[in-house]
């Protein structure tokens, strides 16, 4: 089983010289991707809304934190984990994508979701309630930008009239998994996505998982060819318990698994000394 490491973008800092020593020593630890969470603004409570993380957390822009680790490492993959993409205009994520793909040496996974914070989309000026119907056909016109020579698609929210994207990027196309949870989206995954990226617990994803095999299997798709990666969500350390979500997320056929920490920790060494001790309760599965 393969281990993603999540960027640490609440609690890294400023210092390029910690995320720089943050991503080296995910791969010096033999980890297979760096994941790099996406949200553009902090957004804070309004009436009964409170949001999942507020204005006082920091997040890193996903593609240049992106392509600065691409040039501090030599082989971790690459990841949006995940890109909310809706709210993003298309062409410029797909041009983004592809740069950093060039700069990586092809090292790139788009992984993509809807989000959940209806106030950055607000903020972003972008529509929430088509956001499922709007990412589904980004997708579309994203893998046709990577792949052809001249394009033109006139669909519900874009209109593009024989236009390209120079340089392409080294895999054409770029890879785009899902994240999130939603029925529509675990549907939308196995229609048009390489992969799937569940936010939940091995133990109650079974008929998630039921429901994408069988829409897959509805749309004539090889679940071989498709990915899997379990994220493990915890509120705090607990190594035996990652060990057992690990072993769960194999079982149900997970190749990649993700820790990702929802505590904070303020200091590097503890950031790094994280990863260290979940490739050891992992080393076994």
């Amino acid at each position: 089983m393969l281990l993603n490491a999540l960027f640490p973008t609440r609690d890294i800092g400023t210092d390029p010289a910690k995320i720089r020593d943050f991503a080296q020593a995910a791969e010096e630890l033999g980890y297979h991707g760096i994941e790099v969470a996406d949200h553009v603004f902090g957004a804070a409570p309004r009436g009964d809304w409170k949001p999942t993380y507020s204005e006082h957390d920091p997040f890193h822009e996903t593609f240049t934190t992106m392509a600065f680790i691409a040039a501090v490492t030599k082989k971790v993959e690459l990841v949006s984990g995940v890109l909310i993409l809706p709210q993003r205009q298309t062409g410029l994520v797909a041009k983004q994508a592809a740069q950093v793909d060039i700069l990586s040496g092809g090292r790139v996974r788009l992984g993509v979701g809807v989000g959940w914070n209806h106030v950055e989309y607000e903020a972003l000026n972008t529509e929430w309630k088509t956001r499922g119907a709007r990412q589904a056909e980004q997708i579309e016109v994203m893998r046709r930008l990577w792949t052809e020579d001249l394009v033109t698609f006139h669909g519900k929210f874009h209109t593009l009239d024989a236009v390209n994207q120079l340089p392409v990027p080294v895999q054409r196309p770029i890879p785009i998994w899902f994240g999130g949870s939603s029925d529509a989206v675990v549907k939308r995954a196995a229609r048009i996505g390489d992969g799937y990226m569940p936010i939940m617990r091995p133990e109650v994803a079974e008929p998630k998982l039921a429901l994408l095999h069988e829409t897959m299997k509805t749309h004539g798709r090889d679940p071989a060819k498709f990915g899997l990666e379990g994220w493990l969500r915890f509120d705090e350390p607990d190594p035996q318990a990652w060990a057992t979500a690990a072993e769960g997320w194999k079982r149900l056929g997970a190749r990649i698994v993700m820790l990702y920490p929802m505590y904070r920790m303020a200091k590097l060494d503890d950031q790094i000394e994280t990863l260290r001790r979940f490739k050891e309760v992992a080393a076994n599965i």
